[in-house]
């Protein structure tokens, strides 16, 4: 039988095979396609639960909104209390509750309201709580100048961050927390309640917590009374707004007393923007611009609750800078200091038995060497009437106390303390800006040895010696070498500066810190508490309302010269105690130190140590600059007078207590090698010239014929 053909049937070709040869080769592209779609789930269910969580918080948060108001919080805030540093004698309460003084919206003028927003949140008015095309500018600002440039808080923001500060709640999940609450507030209050509400509770520095207190701490006069209904708020001028809102960033960085170049550049900036932004009108801004800031005779801050005010007072702003004003004022912390009680009244009797009824004021701080603690602070004598703190803000001129500074460069670029030099009229040529110019040198009333070792210079505050090593290294170099070692204030670079001639002073407390370095043989030592970045030490622990401790005070330290030069400038500095300008001094075991007079006998000082502590002592009018020409038994107060004897008067009972408490310490009596110097020839201390033009040093040239100094003034604190 014949068999019927068919037709071929297709085959279908096999899939190729992938290039390992154990699978279809479509296989691998079919599991990416499985895990792309599986991560795309996950990512669509990662945003959902993102956003449910978010909904939930603002959601959950909406509940809290009561409790942000500025009459909860009133309510709910805890005085926070400071004490000594034994932890038991409490020196002042850190309460709201007596300066803050609560405004309704139309009890505070339109020009401080523009002027917050002008500088703090420009858009307030557009966004929702929230301003995400200020997050977006800033981010932009930040990645062109790569550093944190701009903020992005809104004032609604700020608000919710002041009142959660108050009650130190402080979550992982904080930020997102104050947007909700932000984003909420919005929506149940208006605009000008929320701004309202948030100026009653700014810090503005110097005790004025709220608008109000601040309006009559820098506006208000000093000791007005006031009546429970009076609003100051109600009429402020732009300039006056200006100041206040430009406080807000910084309250210390701002503050017109203390930094009033800062202060008036930042209320100019105020003024600028609301000008910009149609606030204010051109004539205004013009007359705005031109008046002058609070000083700190015209600022009156409520008074504290304090036996130590003007202590606890630095206190405050320093809890404020970490943990905000409404934590330091309303959140119950219990603050331990460094101050001794025993050393405070040390230092407040050391100065009134020597000035009690004289005239001249004082102020002295002493510094525990082992830690760069604040032991005694006498800031003023009557803070009710002067609140100034002349320790902690009392720029005054240094005089030849400004040398171990110089000493200090000297020694660590190799001049030794036997180097020889000419102590006569000099005439030291320099360029400013390209032009020539002579710095003349000459020692107080005309008094030279011919020649002068560094260490005989130093003892005898010989300025002839001092300005030619001073030109040689570099008036830069020594204002360097000056920060080094602690000197927080920017120090003028011009020849003058090298005996002392400042354009803006020294503070005692930025002085016995500094010359606590040289106590510790070049170590600047500091803790992890301190008022500024390896600065001085007024904290050493703090805990919440429960009494658990958040923070406690660690000593770090950074090394600004080598342990030789430690060692010499101890030594020479030994000399002035043993028989230099200093003598006044000496307590019957080892010290060091050195004085410093200006030339118009307005300021005098004597800073010095010893082994375990470090005293620095000023004498002077408060109020300005006044000649001390007969104050001291008939003669003039130099730093080897008044100052060097109340330094003794203070160390000697200081040292008494420590040997009370502490019976086991030897008494290190010639601790270290007497000074290399026996002079016999005294060279009076060498006032300060007039500071001149900032100067880049030359060679010295051959001395000239004397010429009589120029007079200075040195600026009021």
């Amino acid at each position: 039988m014949q068999e019927t053909p068919t037709s071929p049937i297709p085959l279908r070709p096999p899939p190729p095979r992938s290039a390992d040869g154990e699978g279809p080769a479509d296989a691998r592209p079919r599991g990416k396609v499985k895990k792309l779609r599986l991560l795309l789930v996950l990512l669509v269910l990662s945003v959902l639960a993102v956003i449910s969580t978010i909904f939930g918080m603002m959601m959950a948060v909406s509940n809290e909104l009561p409790s942000l108001e500025n009459s909860a919080q009133f309510k709910a805030a805890r005085n926070s209390a400071v004490f000594a540093t034994n932890g038991k004698q409490e020196i002042a309460h850190l309460t709201d509750a007596q300066n803050r003084i609560l405004l309704d919206a139309g009890e505070i003028s339109p020009n401080l309201k523009n002027a917050v927003v002008a500088i703090e949140d420009q858009r307030f008015y557009q966004h929702e709580g929230v301003d995400f095309t200020g997050i977006g500018r800033a981010v932009v600002q930040d990645v062109l100048r790569k550093r944190a440039a701009q903020g992005a808080s809104t004032i609604t923001q700020q608000f919710v961050k002041n009142a959660l500060a108050a009650q130190r709640d402080r979550t992982v999940f904080q930020k997102l927390r104050e947007s909700a609450l932000a984003y909420h507030l919005e929506r149940r209050w208006s605009k000008d309640k929320i701004l309202t509400e948030y100026l009653n509770t700014v810090y503005f520095g110097n005790g004025a917590y709220g608008v109000e207190s601040a309006v009559r701490t820098y506006f208000g006069g000093r000791g007005r009374d006031y009546l429970p209904s009076d609003r100051l708020a109600k009429n402020v001028t732009p300039a006056q707004a200006a100041m206040l809102a430009a406080m807000i960033a910084s309250p210390s960085a701002y503050d017109p007393a203390q930094r009033p170049i800062q202060a008036e550049q930042r209320r100019d900036l105020v003024l600028k923007r609301m000008a910009e932004q149609g606030m204010i009108s051109r004539f205004e801004y013009s007359e705005s611009v031109r008046q002058v800031i609070p000083t700190e005779r015209d600022i009156n801050p409520p008074q504290p609750d304090s036996t130590q005010p003007y202590f606890s007072t630095w206190v405050a702003q320093q809890l404020v800078d970490r943990y905000g004003a409404g934590a330091a004022f309303g959140g119950g912390l219990k603050v331990t200091t460094t101050l001794d009680p025993a050393f405070q009244e040390a230092a407040e009797q050391g100065i009134q038995g020597r000035l009690g009824g004289i005239g001249p004021s004082s102020s002295a701080v002493v510094i525990d060497n082992k830690n760069g603690a604040v032991r005694a602070m006498v800031g003023g004598t009557d803070y009710e009437r002067r609140p100034f703190n002349l320790a902690t803000s009392g720029h005054r001129q240094p005089g030849s106390s400004i040398k171990p500074f110089i000493l200090a460069t000297a020694l660590q670029h190799g001049i030794g303390p036997e180097s020889v030099w000419t102590s006569a009229p000099k005439a030291i040529p320099y360029k400013i800006h390209g032009v020539r110019d002579v710095f003349r040198v000459h020692n107080f009333e005309n008094s030279y040895s011919g020649s002068s070792s560094l260490a005989t210079a130093t003892a005898h505050s010989d300025n002839s010696v001092f300005a030619e090593i001073g030109m040689k290294m570099g008036p830069k170099r020594v204002a360097r070498t000056a920060r080094q070692m602690g000197i927080k204030t920017k120090l003028s670079t011009n020849p003058a500066m090298l005996l002392g001639g400042l354009k803006r002073g020294v503070t005692p407390l930025e002085m016995a810190f500094a010359f606590s370095t040289i106590a510790n043989g070049g170590k600047r030592t500091s803790g992890t508490l301190a008022s500024s970045h390896l600065g001085p030490v007024a904290i050493e622990k703090v805990a919440d309302a429960s009494g658990k401790t958040i923070d406690k005070d660690h000593i770090k330290y950074d090394r600004v010269y080598s342990w030789e030069v430690g060692e010499q400038m101890k030594s020479l500095l030994h000399g002035v105690v043993v028989a230099g300008t200093g003598k006044n001094a000496q307590v019957g075991e080892w010290a060091a130190g050195k004085t410093g007079t200006t030339e118009d006998y307005g300021d005098a000082w004597f800073v010095g140590f010893t082994k375990r502590y470090t005293i620095a002592v000023w004498v002077g009018y408060a109020d300005k600059v006044r000649s001390m020409t007969t104050e001291y038994q008939g003669g003039p107060v130099e730093g080897g007078t008044y100052p060097a004897e109340i330094w003794h008067d203070i160390m000697s009972a200081i040292l008494d207590i420590d040997a009370e408490r502490h019976p086991e310490r030897v008494k290190p009596e010639d601790v270290l090698p007497e000074s290399p110097i026996a002079p016999t020839e005294p060279v009076p201390t060498e006032p300060a010239p007039e500071p001149a033009p900032e100067a880049v040093p030359q060679e010295p040239a051959p001395a000239p014929e004397e010429q009589a100094p120029v007079p200075q003034q040195a600026p009021t604190p």
